[in-house]
């Protein structure tokens, strides 16, 4: 039986080329209890734009660990934020790295930031067996630069579970503290000062964090921050220069001046 030949560059239909499609599932009468991971987030500051997300991941109401890594960088110019199964987002994220790479190594150039959400939305399309049996359900966030315009502007894009993209014009959250993050992010950019969108990147990282508290407050699967266990968030800035990882360190130190 003949495949068709994958279009050039395109390791997503490589894979399809060779039945080997990374998502796919049967049919299931029991589901397990599934690890969840919550809350991420992404707002635009004044010169970039700031991913953030808690470190907890939840099996019902069974707290399974609060560290994990929710925020995971895709190439030098790319976010991935996870909301969702994360064994299922950690599978798109690796799949999603080494399209990317496949593609800038054989075109000699890297993806658009327009195929790169196109890619992520096939994913997540792909996934829809698992998303209907109701597990494997992933509900991401992504960061990209836009190469077209100078200088380079991020640009934040949230999808829903079937795989529809939009593009968020201030900021854009998922999980299950994400109402009440979005909630304060429209109250400060509306009538509060100073709006997030003229913060600085260490005043946009101290917002964040203290966005993450009020959360982990009215949801019990969002974690919070603890400076005395040392529990922090996952943060990446997104700037026209490139990705700014901000580790435990430098987010105790801006949140302790």
């Amino acid at each position: 039986m003949s495949h068709p030949i994958p279009i050039a560059g395109d390791f997503l239909s490589l894979l399809a080329a060779h039945n080997a499609t990374p998502f796919s599932g049967g049919n299931s009468e029991r589901a397990p209890v599934q690890t969840q991971a919550t809350t991420v987030f992404a707002f635009h500051y004044r010169d970039g734009v700031l991913m953030a997300g808690d470190r907890r991941a939840t099996a019902g109401s069974v707290i399974v660990t609060d560290q994990v890594e929710k925020i995971l960088q895709l190439d030098a110019s790319s976010l991935l934020a996870i909301a969702g199964v994360p064994a299922t987002a950690f599978e798109m994220a690796k799949v999603l790295q080494t399209s990317f790479e496949h593609y800038r190594r054989s075109q000699l150039q890297p993806l658009s930031l327009a195929a790169k959400v196109r890619a992520l939305a096939r994913l997540l399309r792909e996934n829809l067996p698992m998303t209907i049996q109701g597990i494997g359900i992933v509900a991401p966030l992504f960061a990209g630069l836009d190469t077209s315009v100078t200088p380079h502007a991020p640009r934040i894009f949230f999808y829903d579970p079937l795989g529809a993209q939009f593009q968020a014009v201030g900021f854009a959250g998922s999980g299950s503290g994400a109402p009440a993050i979005r909630s304060i992010l429209s109250f400060q950019e509306r009538f509060a000062t100073p709006p997030p969108s003229t913060m600085t990147r260490d005043e946009a990282v101290r917002f964040a964090l203290r966005l993450l508290m009020v959360a982990s407050e009215f949801d019990s699967a969002t974690g919070g921050i603890n400076l005395a266990a040392g529990t922090f968030a996952t943060l990446m800035a997104l700037e026209s220069e490139g990705i700014i990882p901000i580790d435990g360190t430098r987010q105790a130190e801006i949140l302790g001046s």
